[in-house]
């Protein structure tokens, strides 16, 4: 770009005639055309790293959450009280949770070297695609996750466990009720999850912004389809199918760190 504006002649004002600079403000417009020049380019260099974090991690949650603990508890929680506050309460979890994680990754190369982190994460992404695959090859050997994944009766008896707030459900008080009771159960759910962990090696290793955007917006999808209906799409929803997709995605983005390395 530098060249460019070196090699074009100047623009005239009309019945103006060049006025010769001096030296020192020769030297600070030459300094102001390279400080655009630069800022140029590294805006239009962060954007495919932008795009690629958010479309990874955009990926790797829907594919993480569908069926995931946290997706029934929101689709449960739905069926009893208002789905709106139920899905304030628990997408403001997993914001929350993701915005926690994106910290935690911006971090950790501060303590470690971005090489290191990097390949961490694509070791990371290794083990839980390796670790899907198998759980997948295990529940079609054995005719196992033909239905709806068994976290679903578990997220059910834990629920009627838990007290449900004793207040009007239609007043504001009773809403905030739902709402934090959502809130809480998601986020101590979700707390050490896979997904959470990806999010946390995504951050390190990718742009920060495109992660928490990836992020949020996929913990959001997921949360609207749990409250809409979820406990109905789970049920038609092939176990080993999810866990086998989810697999093959997380060792996608094991390849593409490994071929395309840090930068």
């Amino acid at each position: 770009i530098s060249v460019l504006y070196a090699g074009a002649p100047a623009a005239r004002s009309p019945g103006c005639s060049d006025v010769p600079l001096s030296g020192g403000q020769g030297e600070e417009a030459s300094s102001a055309i390279a400080m655009a020049d630069l800022d140029l380019v590294h805006s239009v260099a962060a954007q495919p790293q932008l795009g690629e974090a958010f479309s990874t991690t955009l990926s790797m949650i829907i594919v993480s959450e569908l069926g995931d603990k946290t997706f029934f508890i929101a689709a449960l929680l739905a069926m009893r009280h208002c789905r709106r506050a139920v899905f304030v309460g628990s997408a403001g979890a997993l914001v929350l949770m993701t915005a926690l994680s994106v910290a935690l990754g911006v971090a950790l190369p501060a303590l470690l070297p971005k090489e290191y982190t990097h390949w961490a994460a694509v070791a990371l992404f290794v083990y839980f695609g390796g670790k899907l695959l198998l759980e997948a090859a295990e529940m079609f050997r054995s005719g196992e996750g033909a239905g709806p994944s068994s976290e679903l009766d578990e997220v059910e008896q834990s629920l009627k466990d838990v007290n449900s707030p004793k207040v009007d459900k239609t007043s504001f008080q009773g809403l905030q009720a739902v709402a934090m009771q959502a809130f809480t159960l998601t986020f101590l759910a979700e707390w050490g999850d896979r997904s959470q962990i990806s999010t946390v090696a995504l951050a390190a290793a990718k742009n920060p912004w495109g992660v928490m955007l990836g992020g949020s917006i996929g913990h959001c999808c997921c949360t609207s389809l749990a409250v809409l209906g979820g406990k109905y799409l789970a049920a038609s929803i092939s176990e080993r199918i999810v866990v086998g997709v989810g697999g093959v995605l997380f060792l996608l983005f094991a390849v593409h760190g490994a071929l395309f390395g840090s930068d």
